[in-house]
């Protein structure tokens, strides 16, 4: 009972809460996070009223499934954006700038870190400097994506920042492992090659090659069906099931062997949409069924933002270096990588201003970053750094679209039809 009280204060208050932001002129996803943590176990959740909200954090943790989900949904959605036709197009600046801006922001946050540590050694250690450097480059695609689809952005600026986003989560995969792989030979005084290098690429080809099987096999069983919700109900079988194989996990060799979930459903949705002639309409389809399930996703993760953080002075000083350099990295490494690869104007002024939203790739690795000795420190940052990426990230990629001529401000925003100017009022 209590659980589907807690969902339906969720998904309801989430929604009533973007009527507000959207007479604050604020997107849909910020309202979502707001409402989240006013549910959540650190404001009204924890006055234990009549089941409102969420009384503890362990009770949005025991809903982690539906954000698993929900995470699958959007990487498959974004897969989509990966059609061969686009990739010929601006393949070749996409990959450059996705590892570009990547690289260049963890290694300015390790140098801003690592600077920290030697002017106070107490405020940070040198291998949570550089794991914190390595999660500086996650960029969350669920808030980029949700500010695409409500204002129907469109344009060579969004097209580029959702190929970029999805290229972003496997180049920060194979830096988080390298990184946090020396961090932990830096504690422990070994070096493990297998852990650096060879499990990180392992997890990448097995991602792409789990969610490439997957594309086609959904492909084969669609054409046995003509009726629309038919498809519709494989479509979403399939991408719940490639949730659910991304979680296993193995020994082989001695190798530690896992899956990325977003790699497995972002490959499942590019090949499917590249082989199969009538995937357009189908994905349209499923992002309508998706609408309620995002809603969720968002309101969840703000209920997830442990607000006690705040309280901590350390956590403030070292976030907010954080926040600063990555910040910076993020833009500036998104800049010089445009210009290098002939990108226009628009889209180098403006890209790396939509890069800034980052939440569950960077919290998953901030877990794991836990086994360091300041582990509990690269976690409290990156809690800190989510609360206010999240907060103002959608809003400010929000405004670069804007600026970039790409959201029409004018006009009915509408979830199913597309965003045009209001026409002038003739009398007489």
């Amino acid at each position: 009972m209590q659980v589907l009280i807690s969902l339906s204060f969720s998904l309801v208050g989430g929604l009533l809460m973007s009527r507000l932001a959207k007479k604050l002129n604020l997107p849909a996803v910020t309202a979502y996070l707001v409402a989240g943590l006013l549910l959540g176990p650190y404001c009204i959740g924890a006055l234990n009223f009549l089941e409102i909200g969420f009384n503890t954090p362990q009770e949005v943790t025991d809903l982690d499934v539906i954000s698993q989900v929900a995470l699958g949904f959007i990487a498959f959605t974004i897969g989509n954006e990966f059609r061969l036709e686009q990739l010929r197009h601006m393949g070749r600046q996409a990959i450059t700038v996705g590892i570009a801006q990547a690289v260049f922001t963890t290694a300015l946050v390790d140098i801003a870190l690592v600077a920290l540590h030697f002017i106070n050694p107490a405020l940070i250690s040198i291998s949570s400097a550089i794991t914190l450097g390595a999660i500086a480059a996650a960029t969350a695609p669920a808030a980029t994506l949700m500010v695409v689809r409500q204002y129907k952005a469109d344009g060579p600026l969004t097209k580029l920042l959702l190929l970029v986003v999805a290229i972003d989560d496997a180049v920060g995969l194979v830096l988080f492992s390298a990184s946090f792989g020396v961090a932990m030979a830096l504690e422990s005084g070994a070096v493990s090659l297998v852990t650096v290098l060879v499990e990180p690429l392992v997890e990448i080809v097995l991602s792409l090659l789990l969610g490439g099987i997957a594309g086609w096999v959904l492909f084969r069983v669609e054409k046995y069906f003509y009726s629309r919700s038919k498809r519709l109900s494989i479509s979403i079988g399939f991408v719940l099931l490639t949730v659910g194989l991304s979680m296993a996990e193995f020994e082989a060799g001695g190798i530690h062997c896992s899956f990325s979930l977003l790699l497995v459903c972002m490959m499942t949705g590019t090949v499917f949409c590249n082989i199969c002639d009538f995937s357009e309409e189908l994905m349209g389809r499923v992002d309508g069924w998706t609408a309620p399930l995002f809603v969720l996703f968002f309101v969840l993760s703000g209920a997830e933002l442990n607000l006690k953080v705040l309280s901590n002075p350390l956590v403030l000083l070292v976030g907010a270096v954080y926040i600063v350099f990555r910040s910076l990295g993020k833009y500036l490494g998104a800049y010089g990588s445009c210009k290098a690869t002939g990108c226009s104007e628009s889209i180098t002024k403006h890209l790396g201003v939509t890069l800034l939203p980052q939440a569950g790739v960077a919290l998953g690795m901030a877990l794991t970053a836990q086994r360091l000795a300041g582990g509990e420190v690269v976690r409290n940052v990156v809690l800190f750094s989510v609360l206010v990426y999240e907060l103002v990230g959608p809003a400010l990629t929000k405004r670069s679209l804007i600026a970039a001529g790409e959201i029409k401000v004018e006009g009915r925003t509408n979830a199913r039809t597309k965003n045009t100017p209001k026409k002038p009022l003739h009398l007489g």
